[in-house]
């Protein structure tokens, strides 16, 4: 069948002979990776590899490029992703996943042998994506110029890719694509799997040919499946999934024809693999599981999330590959409309300790210093390195660590394991921590006695595979617990009361289950806004003497005091930390004074100054500081009255010196003169001048006390009038007033005559 990027292969060859590098733009359906790849083999003489972002469509486009060869897959076509590879000696195109090549990249740094390197789909950016295009482009530069590298996309912008290719041609083919309708829906409400149900009673009633249902994971494809049995039943359908973890066969049932009308629900796996023949209708969910990594541990997730307009043309695209289409989107135009048109470099968001080691184990040297198509950020940078200093990534280990194709931590666990006589169970662990698979119990060592999932079951079956573990007869049962210490260096945790835990980076969780272990690793962690602590999933159990033993550089001596709330007193507390947790410490009750004070002293202003001293003197004496303007630090008095002690009862016994310790901190002379404590009155009794904070000063005293006082006394040298509260011989006020002179001249004459009729043995003068 001839297809339309077979006029442009003439133009390729051309631009291969004149300039190593090209960049090709071809739409869906061109067919692009079936016959570009093939026909480079008569234009060199070694080896063509074709990089493929996804597993699925490494197999499908291997199988379909070696069944237009006339050929099985294995001969001079095959093809190698993760834990698989099919090829032979005859074999000189491969299609490989993009890890694949870093990994080969590591122990063949030359490449020895191939002459074109082809990266298919590179629109999709994944993280492996962009640092293959730089390690073959530094490749390139540094030692093979006759390299050829070829990058090929559906939706791209070339442009930039063309500059970092050296400016290199830019070839593109029209494509074909056949009459294409969409529809989008009305926002509904109803469970995912039953839009998908209706929308596709709609397209079986007017509408023949098989039928693409982009759906976010496998637990979408299970339910919607269910939802569409009577339906497939009564119009005779035969419903297949299509996802990354199906077995080559079942992949292969999905995407084969079939003597009935199929409905395949597929993952963004078929976005980009090669046409499905039959398929003339597409239903998108509008929705996908993109690669995101764990903020707690950093291995890698899937979360469901909007798919980019260029996505959603992607998936459009297949419904018009061999025939007239119709697309329904289960989401509005509006939606689509908002949408962004390109769903970011993931070297750009993503954790990069993969690409680091990576990095490392060929001896590139720092990733700042390499050139990028898109530079990724020096925080994710900063974050990858510490993570790997942590695991050990140096030299010979990081080699070790990449061959293993798992996330840093992960190789790091499973080597560990190895060395400790535990391969298998490493193996084991190592498959369902990358599964996420979860314990009742929250127990990861539990989780590891009972029946895997079929998903964890395969992952396991992989990683030994690759691994080859001896066969295990016994072990030490602390090797793994040391292993996934050794793997989780910085995820330690102790238990408190209540299933509370204190982590080594200083915040703190919960247990999500029960515990009796002091010491743990939090392996899996949920945050939720409805916890007021995050959830710690799954952890294992640990000794403290373990980060002693395997990690003394991050142990340390701590000591110091700390506050004892249940007794209210400072102790002395000699801790051995481990990054921000203390995992030994003893307390005694002779503290370091100066540190006991400081601490007394700031426990003693958090309760409240007035527990522990006469708050109404301390106020009254403050309030005089203040009217004499006169500077005076409360604060390093109080830490001074704290001084040899170290505790609650200790300072409220000895609470009465704070206000002497104030009046020897002040300039004394200058405050009696501003603001004396008491006033002498003419007849020689002595009275108390009271302060208030915003108040003026006053006193009191009987109205007989100053007979014989003409004017109002004055203090701060005469400045300020005092108030006086002139008192009844029962002591209640009759007047108060700051104009003496006055009082005895109009009201006095009024109050002798009432004074003197309650109180008549008293001497009440007319000229007082």
């Amino acid at each position: 069948m001839k297809l339309p990027i077979d006029d442009l292969l003439p133009a390729i060859a051309e631009s291969l002979h004149k300039h190593p590098n090209l960049v090709i733009e071809a739409p869906p359906g061109a067919g692009k990776t079936t016959r570009v790849p093939p026909a480079l083999l008569s234009l060199v003489r070694g080896q063509v590899l074709v990089l493929e972002p996804r597993r699925l469509a490494a197999r499908l486009a291997a199988r379909r490029t070696a069944q237009e060869l006339g050929e099985r897959v294995g001969d001079t076509v095959g093809y190698q992703v993760r834990f698989e590879e099919v090829a032979g000696a005859r074999t000189r195109l491969r299609f490989l996943t993009e890890g694949i090549l870093t990994r080969r990249l590591i122990s063949d740094p030359r490449l020895a042998g191939v002459d074109v390197v082809v990266l298919d789909e590179f629109h999709e950016r994944h993280i492996d994506t962009d640092l293959a295009l730089a390690l073959l482009r530094r490749l390139q530069t540094i030692s093979r110029p006759d390299l050829r590298l070829i990058v090929m996309s559906a939706t791209l912008k070339a442009a930039p890719v063309a500059r970092f290719l050296g400016d290199c041609p830019t070839l593109r083919s029209e494509g074909r694509l056949f009459e294409l309708s969409i529809a989008y829906q009305p926002y509904s409400a109803a469970p995912l799997e039953k839009q998908v149900a209706m929308a596709l009673e709609k397209l079986t009633a007017d509408h023949a040919g098989d039928v693409l249902v982009f759906l976010p994971g496998a637990a979408e494809i299970r339910r919607a499946a269910r939802e569409c049995q009577g339906l497939a039943a009564k119009h005779q359908l035969l419903v297949l999934p299509l996802h990354g973890d199906l077995s080559p066969e079942e992949q292969d049932r999905a995407v084969s024809p079939a003597p009935q009308r199929k409905v395949i629900l597929a993952t963004n796996v078929a976005e980009s693999s090669i046409t499905i023949e039959g398929v003339t209708a597409v239903i998108d969910s509008g929705l996908a599981r993109a690669a995101s990594d764990s903020p707690w541990t950093g291995l890698p997730t899937l979360e469901v999330s909007r798919i980019s307009k260029a996505s959603a043309t992607q998936r459009a695209g297949r419904a018009a590959r061999t025939a007239a289409g119709r697309v329904q989107r289960l989401y509005t135009l509006e939606d689509f409309l908002r949408r962004p048109e390109h769903d970011a470099p993931e070297i750009l968001r993503r954790e990069l300790s993969e690409v680091c080691l990576s990095l490392r184990a060929m001896g590139a040297g720092d990733p700042r210093e390499i050139n990028w198509l898109d530079q990724p950020p020096e925080g994710a940078l900063v974050r990858a390195e510490d993570l790997l200093e942590r695991l050990g990534a140096t030299a010979e280990k990081a080699r070790r660590m990449a061959s293993y194709p798992l996330h840093p931590r992960l190789a790091r666990l499973v080597m560990e394991a190895l060395d400790r006589g535990a391969g298998e169970e490493g193996c084991k662990a190592a498959a369902l921590l990358s599964t996420g698979a979860r314990s009742e119990s929250c127990d990861l060592l539990r989780l590891l006695d009972s029946e895997l999932e079929p998903r964890a079951r395969q992952h396991f079956e992989q990683i030994r595979r690759r691994v080859r573990p001896p066969k295990q007869v016994t072990h030490d049962p602390k090797a793994l617990p040391l292993s996934i210490l050794a793997a989780f260096p910085d995820r330690v945790a102790r238990r408190r009361k209540d299933q509370q835990l204190l982590l080594s980076t200083g915040g703190s969780a919960v247990l999500a289950c029960p515990s009796q272990s002091d010491f743990l690793v939090a392996l899996d962690i949920e945050d939720r806004s409805e916890h007021a602590l995050p959830l710690v999933r799954l952890y294992c159990a640990i000794e403290a003497d373990w980060l002693i033993d395997m990690f003394a550089d991050r142990v340390r001596e701590r000591v110091g005091v700390e506050w004892n709330r249940a007794a209210e007193r400072v102790e002395a507390v000699s801790a051995l930390v481990y990054d921000n947790l203390a995992i030994q410490e003893t307390r005694s009750g002779a503290p370091d004074p100066e540190q006991a004070a400081a601490l007394l002293a700031e426990r003693a202003l958090e309760a409240g100054i007035g527990r522990f001293v006469d708050e109404q003197a301390l106020n009254e004496f403050l309030a005089r500081i203040a009217f004499a303007s006169v500077q005076i630090d409360v604060r390093s008095a109080f830490l001074e009255l704290c001084n040899g002690l170290k505790s609650f009862a200790e300072l409220k016994a000895a609470g009465a010196s704070l206000i002497t310790i104030l009046e020897q901190k002040t300039d004394s002379k200058k405050l009696n003169e501003v603001a004396p404590v008491r006033i002498r009155l003419p007849n020689g009794r002595q009275t108390k001048i009271h302060y208030e904070a915003d108040k003026p000063p006053w006193i009191a005293s009987r109205l007989q006390d100053f007979f014989g006082l003409r004017e109002t006394p004055r203090i701060a040298h005469g400045k300020v009038p005092l108030v006086i509260h002139l008192l009844a011989p029962n002591q209640r006020p009759v007047q108060t007033t700051t104009d003496l002179a006055g009082f005895w001249e109009r009201l006095y004459p009024q109050v002798r005559r009432e004074l003197s009729r309650r109180y008549p043995k008293h001497a009440w003068p007319e000229k007082p």
